[in-house]
Parts: structure tokens; C-alpha cells; sequence
């Protein structure tokens, strides 16, 4: 009997061991993992980046978690994060094929798309269709001053209230990017707005949420009805939307005279023909709603988050304010090329977006083969974790890096320059496409808004709360703001 129940414990142990995470050699170091779960329970799935940060204070810039059986690498640091993905980039711009966001989508966009032929030819294709489109040009610039008329109508109505923002600003950042896509403006209250917007919100909380950690983690659990379905019904809720769209594009088009993004794929897919052609109405359908997503969650936040520091750093604001009112003086309306004489409100508004930090973990890369990175194997197929956070306020990068300081982009003389250390668009192959753009309706925006009101945070709200909602993009709390048309206008 004795003999018994030790071969029992013996074949426990055992198996238990077998069942256990073990780390290649030479693979970065990392916390002790758990049968079947791996370092699930080293993160909380509501905020994470609390615990990659102490793992990164215990192991260093470079190591590995194991989510169930599955090897991660998480990068910490400017020097590890650029060797990686700059300096050995084609061999970290893999994506990962086997998540809840790719199955989602059925493999067809392209944010997640595999790091290949049909990526590269959809990468070329995107960049230089929104450079034509006026990507730094006057005519891109036309587009989100004709939204900002819709802006200014909003906070005139709410001179001397109290104003939520929320809203106003994921609308504002929704049109624009339509525009682009699809050659047209919604109202806000219409329908594909409103869908849009409800289901790529929902759907960025559920991608970084404990179900979706579930999903990716436990493929066995993938046919079970569990909350994470919500994410393809949202998708095919935007699907359903973007068709309706692109059939309208098919009807009324004049090939070889584009008039917006949509048109332009259309002629592509006419240039190349049927045969072999990595070009489909359904990777345009899911190419048009990535550009939606990216173009809209990003920049929305970021002016929430710009906006919520402004109006509780008033003396911030004036400066901004002033600076304004010098450049701008006799002029309707300020041009992109403005930034160059207005310092100041350049390093506002890049400050703002390193406290932003809106895209916190970027998105996951996978490495094309095996290499390696400060020393470690790194095999390929690999998981890899860029942690943005970890560079946008690293000790010796940044004059204040846990506090809002517009001084964190201003030398001795007052000049604007931009660190190494901002990256809030990741960098190497993967970078955001939509880098001119965001950056243009930054600027635009929050001059305008700057020039024409003053914004202070209200007497009876209680203190501010800059703690953003982590999810795929940091999300801050809903506030409010007191608005006020200035005198000056």
C-alpha cells in the first residue's frame, strides 16, 4: 500500500514536470511557470503593465512569460526594443496567426497580417494610396478642417457649460478616416458611426481581456459559447457595413479616376486581374476597417488625453494660447507648416502623446526565423511583446519621465526637438502606417480648439484621474470640461 501511493506521488510529479513550461536554452529568463497555465497568473488581466514592469525590474529588459504552453519574449528598453525591431526588424515583423484577433478576422487584415509577399504589396500599396490622398499635403488638410467646422459647432453650443468630450472626438477621428477610406462623411448619429465605433470599442477591450487571454492561450476552449465570440459578431457587424459601402463604390465608380481609398484598391484589382493576384474584395474590406480601427482609436485617445491635461494645466494652456495667438496672427486658420514656428505647442502636443501612450504593448510580433536579441536565442515563431511603456518613460531618456512636462521636448533654448526615445508609433517594418496622418490631426485639432476656447477642469468635479482603461489602446476615463469661448475670438 505505502509503495503504492509513492509510485502515485512519483507518477504525479512526473507528469507534472512534463505538463511544465521548460525554457530553451540560451532563452530569456523569466518567472517559474505553472502546469497547463504557464505565467497566466503573473498578470493581471485588468492593468498588466504594473506587472511588466516589476518582471522587467527582477529578469531585465529581455524575458519570456509562457501563456499555457506558449513561449512569449517581452522587450524592455530602447536599446533591446530598437536592436530588435529597426536594427534586426525582418526578423521580428512576423504577427502571430493563431489569436482571438486574427481568427476574428478570418486572417484578411492587415495589421495581423503574416510578414509576406501579399503584406508587402498591401504595405506599398496603403502608403503610397494615402500619400496620393494627401497624407502632409493641402488637400488632406481640407479634410480635417471640414470635420473641425463640426467641432467648433459642438463646444460654441456648450460655451460656459460643462462638456464630455468622450464622443465628439472617436466621432471626429471615425470621419476623417472616412473620408479617406470611402470619399464621405457620416452624421454622427448615423448608424455606421454608431456601430462602427460601439464594436471596435468593445472589441479592443475584449482582445485584452482575460477571455481573450483564454482563447489564445487554450485552443480547446475555442468552440465553447464564452464571451469571446462577441468579438467575431462585432466584426461581422462591421463587415456587413464596409460591403455596403464598397458594392455602392462598384456601382458608381469611374476606374482609372479614384476618388478615395476604396476606388483606388477597386483599380488595383483591375490592374492585376484575377489570376494570382493577392488583391480581393475581402482583404479590402478587412484592409479598410484595420485603416478604420487604427485611424480612429488612436488619435481619439490621444486628444482625450490631451485635452484632459490641458484643461487641468492651465498655465500650460496659456502658454500654448499665446504661442497661438503670435504665430496665427491675421490668419484664418493655421497650416500643418505652422508647427515649425511654434515650439511649444509641438512639444505639448508629442508630450501628450508620450503620457498618452495609447498603443502601451504596440501590437505582438513574431520572429520569421530563428535569431536573436542581447544575447538571447530567440527561436522562430516566437511570441514577441514590444513594451512601449518601458521606453516612453525609461529613467535617463526623458528629463521627467512620470510626470506631464512639455520640457521633455524642449533643449536649453527653447527649441522643439524629439528624442530617440518617442516611438508612440512603434518603429522598423511594422510602424503605424498612418503616422503623417495622425500627427497632421493632432496638430490641426488641437490648435484650432487652443486658439478659439479655453477649457478648465470644473469647480465640483474632485480631483482628476489620469489612470488611463488598458486595452489594446490606453483609454482615459470619461471626464468632463468646463468650456468657454475666449475673448480674443
Amino acid at each position: 500500500m505505502f509503495a503504492s501511493i509513492i509510485l502515485l506521488c512519483i507518477c504525479i510529479v512526473f507528469i507534472i514536470f512534463q505538463l511544465k513550461s521548460r525554457r530553451p536554452k540560451n532563452f530569456p529568463p523569466g518567472p517559474s511557470t505553472l502546469p497547463i497555465l504557464g505565467n497566466i497568473l503573473n498578470l493581471s488581466p485588468e492593468d498588466p503593465l504594473k506587472d511588466f514592469e516589476r518582471l522587467r525590474k527582477t529578469y531585465g529588459n529581455v524575458y519570456s512569460l509562457y501563456f499555457g504552453p506558449k513561449p512569449a519574449v517581452v522587450i524592455n528598453g530602447i536599446e533591446a526594443i530598437k536592436m530588435a525591431i529597426v536594427t534586426k526588424g525582418n526578423d521580428f515583423a512576423g504577427r502571430p496567426q493563431d489569436l482571438l484577433i486574427n481568427d476574428s478576422t478570418d486572417k484578411k487584415g492587415m495589421v495581423m497580417a503574416d510578414y509576406g509577399p501579399s503584406w508587402r504589396e498591401h504595405r506599398r500599396f496603403g502608403l503610397m494610396t494615402l500619400r496620393n490622398f494627401g497624407m502632409g499635403k493641402n488637400s488632406m488638410e481640407d479634410r480635417i478642417y471640414g470635420e473641425i467646422e463640426y467641432i467648433i459647432q459642438t463646444l460654441q453650443k456648450s460655451d460656459g457649460k460643462i462638456f464630455s468630450p468622450q464622443h465628439m472626438f472617436h466621432n471626429v477621428a471615425s470621419n476623417i478616416i472616412c473620408q479617406v477610406l470611402f470619399g464621405t462623411r457620416f452624421e454622427y448619429d448615423d448608424v455606421f458611426i454608431r456601430e462602427i465605433v460601439r464594436c471596435f470599442t468593445e472589441n479592443a477591450k475584449i482582445a485584452n481581456g482575460p477571455w481573450a487571454i483564454l482563447y489564445d492561450s487554450f485552443p480547446i476552449v475555442r468552440g465553447l459559447p464564452l464571451p469571446f465570440n462577441q468579438a467575431f459578431k462585432n466584426v461581422d457587424t462591421c463587415r456587413k457595413l464596409v460591403i455596403a459601402e464598397v458594392k455602392e463604390h462598384i456601382k458608381t465608380r469611374v476606374p482609372g479616376d479614384p476618388r478615395d481609398f476604396v476606388d483606388c484598391y477597386l483599380d488595383e484589382m483591375d490592374k492585376r486581374g484575377e489570376e494570382g493576384s493577392t488583391f480581393t474584395q475581402e482583404k479590402l474590406i478587412m484592409y479598410a476597417l484595420d485603416l478604420h480601427f487604427a485611424g480612429t482609436d488612436t488619435t481619439s485617445n490621444t486628444l482625450l488625453t490631451g485635452f484632459l491635461y490641458l484643461s487641468t494645466y492651465p498655465y500650460i494652456q496659456e502658454r500654448c494660447q499665446q504661442e497661438i495667438d503670435s504665430v496665427l496672427e491675421g490668419k484664418d486658420r493655421a497650416t500643418f507648416e505652422d508647427r515649425h514656428n511654434m515650439p511649444f505647442m509641438q512639444a505639448v502636443i508629442h508630450e501628450v502623446q508620450r503620457v498618452a501612450n495609447t498603443a502601451p504593448l504596440s501590437v505582438f510580433h513574431t520572429t520569421t526565423k530563428d535569431t536573436e536579441v542581447m544575447g538571447y536565442s530567440i527561436p522562430k515563431g516566437t511570441l514577441i511583446i514590444p513594451n512601449l511603456t518601458s521606453v516612453l518613460s525609461q529613467e535617463g531618456q526623458w528629463k521627467f519621465p512620470h510626470e506631464f512636462n512639455p520640457e521633455n521636448f524642449l533643449n536649453d533654448k527653447g527649441e522643439f526637438f524629439k528624442p530617440d526615445a518617442f516611438m508612440p508609433f512603434s518603429a522598423g517594418p511594422r510602424m503605424c502606417l498612418g503616422e503623417s496622418l495622425a500627427r497632421m490631426e493632432l496638430f490641426l485639432i488641437m490648435v484650432t480648439i487652443l486658439r478659439k476656447f479655453k477649457l478648465s477642469w470644473p469647480e465640483d468635479a474632485g480631483k482628476p484621474d489620469y489612470t488611463p482603461v488598458f486595452g489594446i489602446t490606453l483609454t482615459p476615463k470619461p471626464y468632463s470640461m468646463k468650456v468657454q469661448l475666449r475673448a480674443t475670438q
